[in-house]
């Protein structure tokens, strides 16, 4: 099984670099706490929260992944050169209709550090 790489929190890390590092890799879950049953759910993924990641040809985010539990909800795949070959942060909108409690992780994948696992962001669906 390939390695799995988690956010950790950045204020007990001693170098900038390490928090540029962790940050502009890891995939971060962002929507309600609450949804309604049967009816469409807007669940954001983001990669990067302060920083932004490279878009080279040998070093992107090839795709990002929302799970609910053990559940493949959606995925995006992307190719170098999405971003303009600029670095950006990779956003994806899913939608999704909840039937009930969810607890959702993102991935993202680059192409020269692995994968990214999100933190788990539960959703009461009612």
């Amino acid at each position: 099984m390939a390695k799995i790489n988690k956010y950790v929190d950045i204020s007990t890390l001693d170098k900038e670099a390490k928090k540029d590092y962790i940050d502009r890799h890891s995939a971060f879950v962002h929507c309600e706490a609450n949804a309604a049953k049967g009816e469409k759910f807007a669940v954001q993924v983001r990669v990067g929260d302060e920083y932004a990641h490279p878009d080279d040809f040998d070093h992107y985010i090839e795709y990002v992944q929302l799970w609910n539990g053990e559940t493949l909800l959606g995925e995006a795949r992307f190719t170098a050169g999405a971003l303009g070959n600029q670095p950006g942060h990779v956003e994806v909108v899913f939608s999704i209709v909840p039937q009930k409690n969810l607890k959702l992780t993102a991935y993202a994948y680059c192409t020269k550090h692995g994968l990214w696992e999100s933190d788990e962001k539960a959703v009461a669906v009612a």
